[in-house]
Order: C-alpha cells, then sequence, then structure tokens
C-alpha cells in the first residue's frame, strides 16, 4: 500500500519550487518521443553519462533504418554500436532480447500497445524484459507517455534522501514515497532538476553545499561548506533529447 503524506507532499513542492527558482523550468520537446525509442536510449544510460548514451543512440539510429532491421543483427554487432556508452554485452543482450520479445508476441516490434494502460500496468510489462528495471520503465512514463511520475536514479535516490524528503536505502524504496506523494504536474521539474543538482551541486563526495539553492531546509548532516569547491555546469539531459 502507497503511504500517502501531506508533509512528504509538502516538501516536494517547496523542493520543486526552489529548485525552478534556481534552473528554470527544465527544456521538454514539443512532440514526445516514441515509447520504444525511449526504452532503448535509456538501457543505453544505466551506468553511464548522457553524451556517452545519447552517442550510443545516435550511432544505433543512423546504422540501422528501423528496431525491426537491428533486432535481425548479432549481438556482436550491436555491442560494437554501443561500446562508447559501456557495459556492451549487458546493454546489447538486453536490446535484442527486447525486440526478439516484442516481434514474437506482438508480430511487430512496438510499444504503442503500451499508452492505454495505467502506470501500474505499464511498469509491470516493461520489468518483465530481462534488463528492464524500475528506474528504466519509468523513464518511459515520465518522458515518453508524459505520465506524472518521477523516476529515481542515484541522484534522485541521493538527494531526497539528504533533503529529509524520505529515509530510505534503496531507490526502490525511495520512488514509492515519491511518487505516492508527487504533486501533480512536478514530474518532469522536480525529476530534470535533481539530476542537474546531483550532477553539479549535490555530489556523492564533497557536495558543493554553500551554493545550493536547499542548503536552508536540508537535513543532510555533513554539509561542506568549503568554498573552494568547484561548479561545473552539467544539464544535458538524454531523455529529454531522443
Amino acid at each position: 500500500m502507497k503511504k500517502i503524506s501531506n508533509q512528504v507532499t509538502k516538501k516536494i513542492a517547496k523542493v520543486n519550487e526552489l529548485l525552478i527558482q534556481k534552473y528554470g523550468i527544465p527544456f521538454r520537446p514539443q512532440n514526445p518521443p516514441d515509447p520504444l525509442d525511449m526504452l532503448i536510449a535509456t538501457i543505453l544510460s544505466q551506468n553511464t553519462n548522457d553524451k556517452n548514451s545519447f552517442k550510443a543512440y545516435t550511432n544505433l539510429k543512423e546504422k540501422y533504418k528501423s528496431w525491426d532491421d537491428l533486432s535481425a543483427q548479432s549481438l556482436s554487432k550491436i555491442e560494437n554500436e554501443i561500446k562508447i556508452a559501456g557495459l556492451g554485452k549487458q546493454k546489447s543482450r538486453a536490446i535484442k532480447n527486447l525486440l526478439i520479445s516484442l516481434k514474437n508476441n506482438d508480430k511487430k516490434i512496438s510499444l504503442n500497445f503500451i499508452e492505454n494502460k495505467n502506470d501500474d500496468e505499464i511498469i509491470s510489462e516493461l520489468t518483465n524484459y530481462n534488463g528492464i528495471g524500475l528506474k528504466t520503465a519509468s523513464c518511459v512514463l515520465l518522458f515518453s507517455l508524459r505520465r506524472n511520475i518521477c523516476p529515481v536514479d542515484t541522484h534522485v535516490h541521493r538527494t531526497t534522501n539528504r533533503f529529509g524528503i524520505v529515509a530510505t536505502k534503496t531507490p526502490d524504496k525511495t520512488f514509492d514515497i515519491v511518487n505516492a506523494n508527487l504533486p501533480p504536474k512536478v514530474a518532469h521539474s522536480f525529476h530534470t532538476n535533481l539530476i542537474r543538482l546531483g550532477r553539479e551541486i549535490c555530489k556523492p563526495a564533497k557536495p558543493n553545499c554553500t551554493i545550493c539553492p536547499l542548503k536552508t531546509l536540508c537535513k543532510f548532516q555533513k554539509k561542506n561548506l568549503d568554498t573552494k569547491t568547484g561548479y561545473k555546469e552539467n544539464n544535458f539531459m538524454l531523455l529529454d533529447n531522443v
């Protein structure tokens, strides 16, 4: 059962407001990407940076005329095209398994059939495929289907715990609490700006707390107040450029 808390909802709304004051409303393409394009891009994004995963995704789109064409390729060919994103063997298997499974089950390679399902049904459907977890499935919901769902990666998990929105040990537990209490229409800005904050300021080691827009409400015990800590903008978001 999802735990609803007005206090958590208010904290999320406040954090979202402060992040928008810092970063603005994040860019979002006018036309949502195809859900299968988004799912493959998200698989490629696992455990690497967005620029490398974007290059791997672009390699596939430029090399093969369709996902059906890609499904006929050997694992070694797929791995070679996506090696810049790392974990090539793992990701090539996940992508090929997904494409072959869709073809075998539905006679065509498409995820359009999920569009009329509810959020829980879509997550259940997508996580049945090997190599696709909760975060990857929820990215399809947010970025392609425009649902009010906040995926939880390491940045979102770390920052929401530091702020005191949650007190959890795993991203999946964070996902449950955040999404049970998410205010309407904030998922994209909240998720995207938290990632920027996690990359640029609220880093795992030596966070730059002196310039953090959330320092007054943050519950993190080990704040780094060293004014010499560096700052580098990192605002390219793969999943808004698919």
